[in-house]
């Protein structure tokens, strides 16, 4: 008797280009503050990096909601600031602001960075992707990610989030050859980074691109295009058939030129994005993912119900994969993500 055919992942054949009468979903941010479970592990824990850090439980955090909602993919637990802490920069975090990282500013602070990544840095968090897969059943997927280059460099420049990016324009505006060094650093980095991940048993990756949208076009073309070309091509020189997905937060009009250069198999579409629009340039070129708006699920009642009918409506015609426009909101109510999922699979 041949063994039985394992369950097949609805997300995967969204991501190959299958249109599904229902699509697959999963939740940026999924795993998080929100959740009752992940706020006593997180206490436990004693600070974000010590649980980003400890593969167990950021295996754990990881699986909390697919068994508490039974999303169709799960995303690993980890941050975007893994990869320049693995260069050597320092990094910390700062309760209720955020990460901090000392800037790199001028060429004598970019000769404190290594030119690799410390595989001893990341290997934790391969060690979570390993434990995640193996307590997955088959037919969810796991998603890997990295920062894009240009989001994770804007962190370097200015050593924490600003409001415009303004540390890093003025950087590359000043010293181009500078800036260029430490994108350089950021992709060769997160290849590999991408590459462990897929080799310890991720599904897919997605490339988090939040910055994009502060780009005008040249320097959109520069600095987030090429950089996430480089990175793709880099991770399917090893990797050829994983797939890849792009989010340019706020590139909105030039994200099908960013598809058509970048070779991204599947792209993220934010909440302010023209539906009309997407449908017709984007899902014409690749399958889409998004583009709930997270304050309407914080909201709940009847607009939720409209809003994902809408969603629905303007993307289902194609291959789609069910999501938020952005990560989770901390304050969402639980029975408006267990509305959420009742409403997309009905």
């Amino acid at each position: 008797m041949s063994p039985p055919t394992q369950p097949e992942s609805v997300f995967l054949r969204a991501l190959s280009g299958e249109t599904l009468a229902t699509p697959p979903i999963w939740m940026m941010r999924q795993a998080g503050r929100y959740l009752p479970e992940y706020r006593a592990l997180r206490a436990k824990a004693g600070s974000f990096l010590s649980l980003c850090y400890n593969p167990e439980m950021a295996a754990e955090v990881t699986l909390q909601p697919i068994r508490r909602f039974g999303f169709d993919a799960a995303i690993l637990f980890s941050d975007i600031l893994v990869v320049p802490q693995a260069l050597g920069q320092k990094l910390w975090f700062v309760e209720g602001e955020g990460p901090r990282l000392e800037p790199v500013g001028d060429m004598a602070r970019l000769g404190e960075i290594d030119g690799q990544a410390d595989a001893h840095i990341l290997a934790p968090i391969i060690e979570t992707v390993r434990l995640v897969r193996a307590s997955l059943p088959r037919e969810t997927a796991l998603i890997g990610f990295c920062g894009a280059p240009w989001t994770v460099a804007t962190y370097m420049v200015a050593g924490r989030g600003t409001s415009d990016q303004g540390p890093a324009k003025a950087l590359f505006t000043s010293n181009r050859v500078l800036f260029q060094m430490i994108i350089d650093r950021i992709v060769a980095a997160s290849i590999d980074y991408l590459c462990a991940q897929i080799e310890a048993g991720v599904d897919a990756v997605q490339i988090f691109d939040s910055w994009a949208g502060s780009l005008g076009a040249d320097d959109f073309e520069r600095w987030c295009v090429e950089p996430t070309q480089r990175l793709v091509e880099g991770v399917r020189a090893r990797h050829p058939r994983i797939p890849i997905i792009g989010f340019p937060r706020g590139a909105g009009r030039l994200i099908p030129h960013y598809v058509g250069a970048t070779g991204v198999d599947v792209v993220g579409l934010e909440t302010d994005i023209d539906r009309t629009f997407a449908r017709d340039e984007i899902q014409s070129l690749v399958p889409v993912q998004g583009n709930l708006d997270p304050l309407v699920l914080r909201a709940g009642g009847p607009e939720l119900e409209r809003e994902v009918e809408a969603v629905r409506a303007a993307f289902g015609g194609g291959p789609f994969v069910f999501n938020l426009g952005h990560g989770i909101l901390p304050d969402t109510p639980i029975a408006h993500v267990e509305r959420l999922l009742a409403a997309v699979r009905r």
